[in-house]
């Protein structure tokens, strides 16, 4: 598949470039989900904020508990949002360098050298909120990688509220929508 390359995109209009849709069936959970997304896109278009959309899913889902695995540097915006969850929701919420376990321990790579410099721990933010047994986790600017091993290990649905560029605000898509980065870092004419 190169859908990202297709002009057409004439699956919006009913054509199935694949084989696989007979074997795809949304059941259960994954039909309640579905439906429910579904319903937040009809009715919120362009109305609602990705945080407000995020209230409306986990109480449409009946979520009661949620977790918030976030980077040590958006500490202000998980209390902020923790506070905003908390009005619906039982929270909880991990910090990347939960455990504070040494980089040199796992002879990982350090940012200044000699001395203690804690590692992101995303298995460790997964193993403590898979014990608390949250409904939903929310990824809050999680390193690249980290996010990854995160999701692997969270018993719970993922989302991502934010993720982690330090260039661009926060805003990875701001590269893509800059001629100069598609210029001259990317080489994209």
């Amino acid at each position: 598949m190169q859908c990202a390359l297709c002009k057409d995109k004439k699956c919006q209009a009913g054509k199935d470039c694949t084989t696989i849709a007979a074997d795809i069936r949304y059941e259960a959970e994954e039909l309640r989900s579905m439906k429910l997304s579904a319903h937040i896109e009809s009715k919120y278009y362009m109305k609602k904020t990705r945080l407000e959309e995020l209230i409306l899913y986990a109480k449409g889902m009946e979520y009661q508990r949620l977790g918030i695995a976030f980077c040590i540097g958006f500490g202000h915006e998980a209390a902020v949002i923790n506070e905003i969850l908390s009005k619906d929701f039982d929270m909880f919420s991990v910090c990347c360098k939960v455990c504070a376990i040494d980089k040199h321990s796992y002879n990982l790579d350090t940012m200044h050298g000699k001395g203690f410099e804690a590692t992101c721990n995303p298995k460790g933010q997964s193993i403590i909120l898979n014990n608390l047994k949250t409904d939903l986790n929310i990824i809050l600017g999680l390193c690249i990688g980290h996010d990854i091993l995160f999701t692997e290990h969270s018993h719970a649905p993922v989302t991502t509220l934010a993720v982690k560029d330090r260039v661009l605000a926060h805003n990875p898509l701001g590269a893509i929508y800059s001629k100069y980065y598609l210029k001259n870092v990317f080489d994209i004419p």
